[in-house]
């Protein structure tokens, strides 16, 4: 049970070498001279350790921060964190689990190498939930992560680590991934910009690149829609998919006037609450005001979806807990958490349905792409409820609860990651009755990341965004 007292706001905004830059102007700064790359990756590890007894985001820190080899890119001197699934040389990686011990990694995985070229430096690795699989970053025996605005609330998950830090002023930008709406619902729950690019857009997952369906995409968790857009940029210069069209740097809203459907309630009939609702309904009528057409639109996806998904994922606990081995000494899959359990026992009672549960999957993004037919955009709640309190969706809760919950929670988000199509969480101009942000989502079709990028600066200077400091 959160007590009263847990339930404060924490942030670690101060009058230092970081003040309220994003990570944009940090990275100018640094390049007027007027701040100092050490100085700035100083003042962060300083935020961190401010803020971290309250919200517990980081698995660890490096003793000597640095950032790529040689001056330049984009963000050269802003100081960041890696998502500790995410191989980086000399740095063990976790996953989030109790049931091995990892080995130090031998060296940088492909988007690591991507990350860096932007020019960051790397302060630590950030916590998630066990192998990513919860939408919130809580544990059977450890800490979970606090959401900044209200610290008796969730993070979200998996990227849970890196939005607490990031909606806490900690850094201005932090790595995270999205499988099933690994970035776009830490966003939401903590106010953030949380952008699942395009499969293919930025280089290949190095876990989801190994399986029969690719569902996962790196990207980064920002405060502003400036720093997402220059994060696809550079990504862009340092590898670029030839069969996705280029994107370039995106700097503001078009004068474009864009149809986008309106989708209240999940195709899989979960309906959305009052307060996520009204946070969608009312963006509606902020796009009809900048000039955009919105209509309803019901997505025809198949109606077996959500369990297909189910056994997806329980596909990957399966797979996780055969090949453990290769993670680190002493894997025991009898010490995986409640969740993975159960999402693998799931798999082994249901597995000889795996080829058409992956025949179907794959054929969701023809009713998808039909969805999309007139329309630029859709948009949607991220989640079908506001952030709940932690202990709600920890892994102590008995299986048949904890997916129910689950389920009931994360509606709208994992189409996107089956279909390959971007997705951008973005905060609204609605708060809980508890302070908390509310997101909203826009999808797009594949490669379309310039309409939603445009769209969001639109709506960014409409109504800027709360501001955790504010409060």
């Amino acid at each position: 049970m959160t007590t009263f007292e847990e339930r404060t706001t924490v942030h670690a905004f101060r009058d230092d070498a970081l003040g309220e830059y994003d990570a944009v102007g940090l990275a100018a700064a640094i390049r007027r001279g007027e701040v100092g790359a050490d100085e700035a990756a100083r003042d962060a590890a300083e935020r961190v350790r401010a803020v971290e007894a309250r919200l517990h985001a980081v698995q660890l820190r490096v003793d000597a921060p640095a950032g790529a080899a040689g001056a330049g890119g984009v963000f050269a001197g802003v100081p960041t964190f890696v998502k500790d699934n995410t191989d980086y040389l000399g740095l063990p990686t976790g996953h989030g689990s109790a049931a091995f011990t990892p080995r130090a990694a031998r060296r940088h995985a492909p988007f690591a190498r991507q990350f860096l070229s932007s020019g960051v430096t790397v302060l630590g690795k950030t916590r998630l939930p066990e192998f990513g699989f919860s939408p919130s970053t809580e544990y059977e025996d450890a800490e979970p992560v606090r959401n900044p605005w209200n610290t008796g609330y969730s993070a979200g998950g998996s990227s849970g680590g890196s939005a607490a830090l990031v909606a806490a002023g900690a850094v201005p930008i932090a790595h995270a991934n999205d499988g099933g709406g690994s970035i776009r619902i830490p966003a939401a729950c903590c106010g953030l910009v949380g952008l699942k690019p395009t499969r293919g857009r930025v280089v290949p997952n190095a876990q989801g690149r190994q399986l029969p369906l690719d569902i996962v995409s790196d990207g980064i968790v920002s405060r502003s829609v400036r720093d997402t857009a220059a994060f696809l940029a550079a990504a862009e210069t340092y590898w670029r998919n030839p069969k996705l069209p280029r994107l370039g740097l995106v700097e503001g809203p078009s004068g474009r006037r864009l149809r986008i459907g309106l989708l209240l309630d999940s195709p899989s009939g979960v309906r959305s609450d009052a307060a996520t609702r009204a946070a969608v309904t009312d963006t509606a009528t902020a796009l009809e005001r900048l000039g955009h057409t919105v209509q309803p639109v019901e997505p025809a996806i198949d109606p077996r979806f959500t369990d297909d998904f189910l056994t997806y994922w329980g596909m990957l606990s399966f797979l996780v807990a055969a090949g453990g081995r290769t993670l680190g000494a002493g894997f025991d899959r009898r010490r995986m958490d409640g969740l993975s359990q159960g999402l693998r026992e799931t798999y082994l009672r249901n597995w000889r349905r795996t080829p058409g549960v992956l025949r179907r999957l794959r054929r969701t993004r023809e009713a998808y792409a039909a969805a999309f037919r007139g329309l630029d955009l859709i948009l949607s709640p991220v989640l079908a409820h506001t952030t709940p309190p932690i202990g709600h969706l920890s892994p102590t809760v008995p299986y048949p609860t904890l997916i129910e919950r689950i389920l009931a929670y994360v509606a709208f988000t994992p189409v996107d990651n089956v279909v390959g199509t971007p997705s951008l969480s973005l905060p609204s101009a609605h708060a809980t009755d508890d302070g908390l942000p509310i997101g909203v989502m826009f999808s797009g079709r594949p490669g379309g990341e310039r309409a939603l990028l445009e769209v969001a600066f639109a709506l960014e200077a409409d109504r800027p965004f709360r501001r955790i400091q504010d409060v």
